[in-house]
């Protein structure tokens, strides 16, 4: 996707594999998925997504002002920022809907799998875990159209994880203005319920027992 400049951010949490100080636990989401019988399903809490995180040697940082956030991914081997993850909380008719705006992902798996969407699902994970604690019931993005190849990538990639799409901006209508400039670009909007996204993820951070 397309990068944007962000105001710079003032950190709120630091997340990596170093002792850090205790803060104040997340505000608990006001609803609960249900299970087949009614009763509540237990969803990943940001500890046990960054717990996973630095399973595969991977420090996750959220800044964040006003509306606006940024996930960074590094290496807690190397230092080295490994990905960046950028976006907003806004307020809609819908309610608040976690707008997705851009991420940038570099080549180095850190021994997780052998694309750089491995990355992807941590940082990701990480904010739609901000965007559940915000009070959020929608994520939407953008899957960019750069190329035939990697616009196809992304699709599947975000399909697999939960989203959902909702349009195709070609460019080719005037209805696909709005969405250009939102976006800066053509591809995929996407959209995805973020309990339902929740939910789906949680045999991957969960902690085994």
């Amino acid at each position: 996707m397309p990068e944007k400049m962000l105001m710079p951010a003032s950190r709120i949490v630091s997340m990596s594999s170093s002792p850090a100080p205790t803060l104040p636990n997340p505000k608990p989401s006001v609803r609960l998925p249900r299970d087949g019988a009614g009763g509540s399903i237990s969803v990943p809490t940001m500890d046990d997504i960054l717990a996973a995180s630095r399973a595969q040697n991977l420090d996750l940082s959220l800044d964040r002002l006003g509306p606006f956030f940024r996930i960074t991914a590094r290496s807690s081997v190397t230092g080295r920022e490994l990905g960046r993850f950028e976006g907003l909380v806004r307020v809609w008719s819908r309610g608040k809907i976690l707008h997705l705006d851009s991420i940038r992902l570099k080549k180095e798996t850190l021994g997780m799998e052998k694309s750089i969407f491995g990355i992807g699902v941590f940082i990701g994970a990480v904010a739609i875990r901000h965007g559940y604690d915000c009070g959020c019931r929608i994520a939407e993005l953008l899957a960019i159209n750069d190329s035939d190849l990697y616009h196809s990538k992304l699709v599947r990639f975000y399909t697999r994880i939960g989203f959902k799409a909702v349009h195709e901006v070609t460019g080719s209508t005037m209805g696909d203005l709005a969405h250009m400039l939102v976006w800066g670009g053509v591809g995929t909007r996407m959209d995805a319920d973020i309990d339902e996204l929740m939910v789906k993820w949680c045999s991957r951070f969960k902690p085994r027992k």
